[in-house]
């Protein structure tokens, strides 16, 4: 075999959960680029629709929209549910989906450090749970966590203690599940992203064109990249090219966290 193609999926099963925008949207896309069947996640049925037909015509795969909360996890177990009925099996699961907000930590409301924790750690642990018990009975698989790179550092100027705790949390819980999991043919990895121009990043600088430049200070490159920097590691830690890597977190933040 070939190193590219190492990294084909050619008839696996993805689930690439957020999967309708941003970083998710372009996972999503290199997933199916190289051959995998993509199961898009997420809460709104006009643009999760939007993203899975996108993909099958531009790809030539199969592709499937499953209405999905990961806090919920009723949800959870519907979508892993619908995956294996239409697919046979989960061969990837890639935990994207992600909210985060602003207040001081002093201030925080409880509704909104509990809400923060269930959509970013929660909705990881139950997709993973779900996913790791249909991948256990096939012989193995691949969980890809985009995590972030405030679950190592904090986060300035502005004030998000619940996000950076969510995102630690996932770090720590990747770690064992990576170790639980390897004896069944599991592997657990996370990409920790810096400041990539989503939506959400790119809002916050409409509204505080300031924090643009605060970033960019700190970061060895001097442009933020887009989502789809993140799309190609997402595609070789899904793939049998990194096959002997597990329990691993990659930070893709332009060299922010260098300095």
């Amino acid at each position: 075999m070939s190193v590219l193609e190492k990294f084909r999926l050619d008839g696996e099963t993805v689930i690439v959960t957020g999967g309708n925008r941003g970083i998710g949207r372009q996972i999503a896309d290199g997933m199916a680029e190289v051959g995998g069947n993509v199961v898009v996640a997420n809460r709104d049925e006009e643009s999760g629709r939007r993203a899975a037909e996108q993909l099958a015509d531009d790809h030539g795969v199969e592709t499937l929209w499953v209405e999905t909360d990961v806090s919920d996890e009723a949800a959870v177990r519907n979508m892993i549910d619908r995956t294996v009925d239409e697919f046979g099996t989960v061969d990837v699961l890639v935990n994207n989906a992600g909210v985060v907000s602003l207040h001081p930590a002093e201030e925080m409301p409880t509704e909104e450090w509990e809400r923060i924790i269930d959509v970013n750690l929660t909705g990881v642990f139950y997709c993973s749970k779900y996913a790791a018990k249909e991948m256990k009975e096939s012989g193995g698989g691949r969980i890809v966590n985009i995590s972030s790179m405030s679950g190592l550092i904090a986060n300035y100027p502005q004030h998000e203690s619940h996000y950076c705790a969510s995102k630690a949390g996932v770090n720590g819980y990747m770690t064992q599940v990576a170790s639980e999991w390897g004896e069944y043919g599991i592997r657990v990895n996370n990409i920790n992203p810096g400041y990539i121009l989503t939506e959400m990043v790119e809002a916050a600088i409409e509204e505080r064109p300031e924090l643009a430049e605060t970033w960019k200070s700190n970061m060895v490159m001097d442009e933020f990249a887009g989502p789809e920097a993140i799309a190609p590691l997402a595609v070789y830690l899904a793939s049998p090219a990194s096959a002997y890597v597990t329990g691993e977190t990659v930070v893709i933040d332009g060299g922010y966290t260098v300095r």
